[in-house]
């Protein structure tokens, strides 16, 4: 497995020209009478990495979902190209800790080829899709990933295959749902170094939720504190060391990073 370093006071990628973005304004979710998230207005822009932080509970997961379409709501999310143009784009998913059968004895090979392909698992993998597995593979530095048991899998080599799903094909927006999950201290920076490499490589956006804040400084070019409506949004120091956060979480963690946006 590739071994990447950890970056250090990164410099945030340029956003690309005429404001490429998602757009989200005034979104509101209500389940059976009960209000799930209320006046959520935020930007993602083209190139940019987000992290959304709040309690359990909070909304995360549901304003993932009505990104993604799953879920009904009131308010806009529109994906703005290059020069302001309206599209429909490309999103890529990886949800929060999916559940394996350990004992179950399929590869990987088997597992992404059923997924891209719908090729049945009981078959042996054609030549042709082997091949394209193993290019969606070397895409997160998995390539030896291919053979092995997906119940034997750690909880960062899970998170590469994965990812490497959610990149087939390369899609505009990225959105992971706790992505640090089940992942121990070492592999956490890998994973997220991988999601710097794959943003600078293919030129895309990712939004993400996480409770680990002490990586948030050096991945993080923006946070969102979200607990049912946008507590606090802005750099990763500003947000963190905010009233709202040492009300929400109670911790104090240090001196604001910049102004809010």
């Amino acid at each position: 497995m590739r071994t990447a370093k950890r970056p250090h006071n990164r410099i945030p990628m340029p956003a690309r020209p005429g404001n490429c973005r998602l757009q989200v304004q005034n979104l509101g979710i209500t389940l059976e009478g009960e209000s799930i998230l209320r006046n959520i207005t935020f930007q993602l822009n083209c190139r940019e990495i987000v992290a959304l932080i709040g309690p359990n509970g909070a909304g995360k997961s549901s304003l993932f979902r009505s990104i993604l379409g799953q879920m009904p709501y009131d308010g806009t999310i529109q994906f703005h190209l290059a020069g302001g143009y309206p599209a429909h784009p490309k999103i890529g998913y990886v949800p929060q800790s999916p559940s394996f059968d350990r004992g179950y004895p399929i590869s990987v090979l088997d597992f992404f080829a059923a997924a891209i392909s719908r090729w049945p698992v009981f078959l042996p993998v054609p030549g042709y899709l082997r091949e394209k597995v193993a290019e969606c593979l070397a895409r997160v530095h998995g390539e030896s990933l291919l053979y092995k048991r997906v119940g034997t899998l750690s909880g960062g080599e899970l998170q590469r295959v994965l990812l490497a799903l959610a990149l087939e094909p390369i899609p505009q927006i990225l959105i992971l749902d706790e992505p640090l999950s089940g992942v121990d201290v070492g592999g956490e920076h890998l994973v997220l170094d991988m999601l710097d490499e794959i943003r600078q490589k293919y030129d895309l956006s990712i939004l993400f939720s996480t409770h680990d804040f002490s990586t948030l400084r050096h991945y993080a070019d923006k946070v969102i504190l979200l607990q049912q409506e946008i507590l606090r949004i802005g750099p990763p120091g500003a947000v963190l060391a905010s009233p709202e956060f040492r009300s929400v979480f109670h911790l104090d963690l240090g001196e604001k990073g910049g102004a809010e946006q």
